[in-house]
């Protein structure tokens, strides 16, 4: 599975600029044919929270337009990151992943469930009520936004139910890149699954943010670490791994799930 990491820099509350800068990267990003293609977390406004409703994609539709044209033109599965949304039903913003098969259909609406009170998500936002979870060409794949990352519960609830990818997508920022970092290993060695995470780069008013994106092995072995700058980075990964792996050391197997 060939997968294109789009870590790019946002620009604060301007969508009108992140669209043409993200379909531009995702243009890069076809040089080298990948089958799947990953976005960062609130790509389109980064966040400006204090807006969300006057510049929140209402239902997603521009967005949803944009990626799944996108992927049907270059036969390509895009994961898109995560924007903000607005639900014209409702009057409720979401910070939502939408994912689009190579002919253009759309596998997935994830809301994300966990929302971050050090950035103010719970003021502005609606936490999601289902988990994001996907079978694409007979391999299932866990999706995660930013700080879902922090809840084992929820990695380990995807891979329970078939996944043997992990993605996740965040605005992580640098002063707790360590954290980032240890966590992913974490998460793919406790779940003996390949971690994919893309993250964004640049700076957000005061917030700096790192880049750091990772490929994270079924063992632990980080295969892919992103350098603080926009770049685009391709790898290509055996999800057969994950089999060999879990067969070795069957963890997933030896769980006590009538006791725990």
């Amino acid at each position: 599975m060939k997968i294109a990491l789009i870590q790019m820099d946002v620009k604060f509350g301007d969508p009108e600029f992140n669209f043409k800068h993200a379909e531009s990267l995702m243009n890069q990003a076809m040089e080298n044919k990948p089958d799947v293609m990953i976005l960062p977390e609130m790509w389109n406004t980064g966040y400006d929270l204090e807006r969300a409703n006057e510049i929140a994609d209402e239902d997603g539709k521009r967005t949803k337009d944009m990626l799944s044209s996108f992927a049907k033109k270059h036969c390509v599965m895009v994961i898109g990151g995560s924007i903000l949304t607005l639900h014209s039903e409702s009057e409720d913003v979401t910070n939502t992943m939408f994912v689009f098969s190579r002919t253009g259909e759309e596998l997935l609406s994830y809301d994300k469930i966990h929302l971050f009170r050090l950035m103010d998500e719970h003021k502005f936002l609606k936490a999601g009520n289902k988990i994001g979870l996907i079978e694409w060409e007979e391999i299932k794949i866990g999706l995660m936004i930013c700080y879902d990352l922090r809840f084992p519960q929820l990695s380990r609830k995807l891979v329970n139910d078939g996944a043997k990818l992990l993605v996740n997508v965040a605005q992580w920022p640098t002063a707790r890149v360590d954290h980032w970092k240890h966590l992913l290993i974490a998460r793919a060695i406790e779940n003996q699954s390949f971690v994919v995470a893309v993250n964004r780069c640049g700076k957000s008013g005061d917030t700096d943010f790192p880049g750091h994106s990772m490929v994270i092995d079924p063992l632990g072995k980080i295969v892919l670490e992103g350098n603080k700058n926009e770049e685009i980075y391709h790898i290509d990964i055996n999800i057969d791994d994950v089999n060999e792996v879990r067969g070795h050391i069957p963890v997933i197997t030896d769980q006590r799930l009538d006791l725990y």
